[in-house]
């Protein structure tokens, strides 16, 4: 049976959970920390992120603290079902990278009983829905917006301003390209 689990057949249900926000707000942090502690009850747990992401490592799914954790860097999201047999819980790190495929791979991998904890941006750099994210928080059972304190005037932040003039969607980076505004100062920044 696929992602059969043999202590609780008959109990154990599927769900997806979304942790969403602007950049440095903590969403690969708690990314981690729920895998963890899963791991900790051990349960089968698998974390895929996108190949493209190598910023701090090209293996581990790092936070800007440098918490990490071992993952499977996949090209695109149907690699994710190919490669997730067998476990109870599956994360997803920087999810606004992957293909729209995401959303129908997270659904099916609930709808056979694991757990899927999704992590990345809600936004783009310019205050737009990013990617997959928004269909993923729409299916979601549980989301969690977390957020960073603004650069500009210590509100809680929401979005990521691109602090360079690179104009291509997909800017990997840190603070040297981004930094986390409330609504106010983004838009202020943005005129």
């Amino acid at each position: 049976m696929f992602l059969e689990n043999t202590i609780h057949p008959h109990t154990r249900k599927g769900s997806i959970e979304v942790i969403c926000g602007s950049m440095f707000s903590g969403k690969t942090e708690e990314l981690i920390r729920r895998m963890k502690r899963a791991q900790f009850a051990k349960q089968k747990v698998e974390i895929f992120k996108p190949a493209i992401d190598i910023r701090y490592d090209e293996v581990k799914v790092v936070s800007h603290d440098s918490n990490s954790i071992h993952s499977t860097p996949v090209p695109s999201s149907s690699n994710i079902l190919l490669l997730a047999n067998d476990v109870t819980v599956v994360g997803i790190d920087e999810a606004q990278f992957f293909d729209e495929g995401l959303v129908a791979v997270c659904n099916q991998l609930a709808d056979s009983g694991v757990r899927v904890i999704v992590a990345g941006l809600d936004m783009d750099y310019l205050g737009k829905p990013f990617g997959p994210m928004p269909a993923l928080l729409a299916i979601a059972e549980y989301v969690t917006k977390v957020h960073a304190i603004c650069m500009r005037c210590g509100n809680l932040a929401n979005h990521s301003h691109r602090i360079t003039d690179e104009s291509s969607l997909v800017l990997l980076g840190e603070t040297n390209n981004y930094e986390p505004l409330c609504r106010d100062c983004f838009t202020e920044a943005r005129k």
